[in-house]
């Protein structure tokens, strides 16, 4: 959904109930895990901090969606839990424009074994401008003991405009990336410094 400005909080929230019942825009579940047949995959992978109590803040960072703190990207709720079925709505300020954009949390990532890996993803919904999943984790490099922070996507355009506008589709997600990475390096180390 494109807007001409910035959508008020009403707005947002009609989005949000909207969101509710409609289904995700791609298949399978779990998609970004697997060798990716279609779409444009992506993955960044940095460090982000080192030992224990960093990675007790990257965590905590996933959990208040800190990786969105770059100033043209917003998730609503504020501090969604990240449980498998909650819907969020991501707010991206474009060129001159906004949009809204549906996604559901589909899965944890989270290690079973051990406390070495956290995260989530959520899947786009059929009223996201591009159909795909996204993967957010932190976890711990067995070999070095860096913290490192991970996003993998998999996505296509499903909007027409984002069909039209696919090159800066991709310019907008290689950006994104960029600004998460910077974002959780602030919130995971005690001054923001590069660890």
């Amino acid at each position: 959904m494109f807007f001409a400005r910035r959508p008020s909080s009403a707005v947002i929230e009609r989005f949000l109930n909207a969101s509710r019942d409609l289904p995700l825009s791609y298949e399978p579940i779990g998609i970004v895990c697997e060798a990716p047949v279609e779409g444009h995959f992506d993955e960044e992978v940095v460090v982000i901090g080192r030992g224990d109590n960093d990675f007790d803040r990257a965590c905590a960072a996933l959990t208040d969606w800190k990786q969105f703190d770059i100033g043209w990207v917003e998730t609503f709720p504020k501090n969604a839990p990240l449980k498998a079925g909650t819907i969020v709505a991501v707010l991206v300020r474009h060129f001159g424009f906004w949009s809204l954009n549906g996604c559901r949390v589909v899965y944890p990532a989270a290690s079973s074994e051990s406390r070495r890996r956290f995260g989530f993803a959520y899947g786009t919904l059929t009223n996201h401008g591009e159909s795909g999943e996204e993967l957010f984790e932190v976890f711990i490099d067995p070999r070095s003991g860096d913290i490192m922070y991970r996003i993998r996507a998999i996505s296509w355009p499903q909007a027409p405009l984002a069909r039209i506008g696919q090159p800066i589709v991709r310019a907008l997600q290689a950006r994104f990336r960029k600004d998460s990475v910077a974002a959780m390096k602030r919130a995971t180390t005690r001054d923001g410094a590069r660890p």
